[in-house]
């Protein structure tokens, strides 16, 4: 079931609902180990498929300036003595950016105050002839307007109309001096605005970048709060995993030394009772019954029916749940029964308090157990004709060997030493595993 995931890279949700947090973290450690695994041999083979490409290259080529260490110059911006600092950088882009901004809205100002200033001022560009009408009729106003307020004996008519002359053209410079202030005062105001709203721009320009950098600032605090938080669980994890691998060998080299003592023990014919028998890979064993040919599976079931099919196909041959002597059925195994049903039957038990079910989600079993620190479940992987913890390195050829084993050796690697004590048997009037082996 292991070596079917790691190929995999996958496990299907069922299967993973089954396992708890240390065989969880114990696979995504593997799994990570295998990532790693086959990226270091795609990186080597690329490496070799490189080197053994030889190309011959025709055409333009680039060739990099040396420095005096013989490798290839690089010009680092910032290092050099003449170099701008980078707020310096920004800070004329920024001013380039409000001048070129402010200078179009002058424009546009200034197109729009010399439109007005033309309507304005529109009648000193008349034409010739409308001009001289108007100098006329203006004379003839005046004219009237002096002979009836000053009732004097009429004057000489070229000394009227030199005078009148004098007026109007006085009165046209004077509006022409008048327009070209007001011309001067709009230039002024305008470049006094354009002024204004540069440093406008700019400074709302600075305000952006201020909020820009406080938001990148705060970003890259979060993120490195979550790189720290990723890699103090992947240390956890680490260490995890190198202690269950230990804790593994320990077990392993105990274990082995049980079987020497126990074959001495034999020998000698002691009548004591033998210790726990050394757990064994049976993935070499002739005699063990195998699966049938040609028959493929998924890790997970679809449907009750598929479970019990499978148990009665594989594992019933295998006398999977019955007792060392396969006389009978073992008093821990039990049926096809869900988590909860589990724990209540563990409920009322003292830590050590166990039993074997039947997964009702995954080809395989589950071992509920009680520990002090609640109701435990350890998934059970029999995908390979023997039984062994999910995640773990010892095989075994029967569940009861594995039971057997775990009474004198503690289940979990976190610290926290924890035995198989007294199995759970059956407690309704009729057994929950009848539906197997029937």
């Amino acid at each position: 079931m292991l070596q079917q995931i790691l190929v995999d890279m996958y496990i299907e949700p069922e299967l993973l609902a089954e396992l708890n947090e240390e065989q969880k973290q114990i696979l995504f450690f593997k799994m990570r180990e295998e990532q790693i695994r086959r990226w270091r041999e795609r990186e080597a083979q690329l490496e070799r498929e490189e080197a053994a490409r030889v190309k011959v290259k025709k055409g333009k080529t680039v060739s990099w300036m040396k420095g005096l260490d013989d490798d290839v110059w690089v010009w680092v911006m910032g290092e050099h003595p003449d170099d701008k600092p980078y707020d310096q950088i920004c800070d004329e882009v920024m001013a380039e950016r409000a001048a070129l901004q402010a200078q179009r809205e002058a424009e546009q100002l200034r197109a729009k105050k010399a439109a007005e200033l033309e309507k304005r001022f529109s009648g000193l560009h008349l034409e010739p002839e409308q001009v001289v009408l108007s100098e006329q009729e203006v004379r003839q106003k005046e004219q009237r307007r002096a002979e009836e307020e000053l009732k004097v004996l009429p004057v000489s008519s070229l000394l009227l109309n030199t005078w009148f002359g004098s007026v109007l053209t006085w009165r046209l410079v004077l509006c022409q001096k008048l327009e070209l202030e007001e011309r001067r005062k709009a230039e002024e105001e305008l470049r006094r605005l354009e002024q204004e709203r540069k440093q406008q721009i700019y400074i709302s320009l600075k305000e952006v970048q201020g909020s820009k950098h406080t938001r990148e600032e705060e970003e890259d605090k979060e993120w490195q709060n979550t790189l720290q938080k990723s890699k103090a669980a992947d240390m956890r994890r680490r260490s995890l995993a190198k202690q269950t691998i230990e804790d593994h060998r320990r077990r392993s080299v105990r274990a082995l030394e049980r079987g020497r003592v126990a074959a001495m023990t034999k020998a000698f014919g002691s009548t004591n009772p033998a210790p726990a028998p050394k757990p064994r890979n049976t993935t070499n064993n002739s005699n063990a019954i195998r699966r049938k040919g040609g028959m493929r599976r998924s890790l997970s079931a679809s449907s009750r029916d598929h479970i019990i099919r499978w148990f009665k196909e594989e594992q019933l041959p295998l006398r999977a749940g019955f007792q060392r002597d396969q006389s009978r059925i073992a008093p821990w195994f039990h049926g096809i029964i869900s988590r909860e049903e589990a724990e209540a039957l563990l409920e009322e038990g003292e830590p050590g308090f166990f039993l074997v079910r039947v997964s009702e989600r995954v080809f395989g079993y589950v071992l509920s157990y009680r520990s002090s620190e609640g109701i435990k479940h350890l998934l059970i992987d029999a995908s390979e004709s023997c039984y062994m913890l999910l995640g773990d390195q010892i095989r075994f050829s029967s569940l009861t060997e594995l039971l057997e084993y775990h009474q004198v050796e503690p289940l979990s690697s976190s610290g926290v030493e924890e035995y198989l004590r007294r199995a759970c048997g059956q407690k309704a009037a009729t057994a929950d595993y009848t539906d197997l082996f029937t």
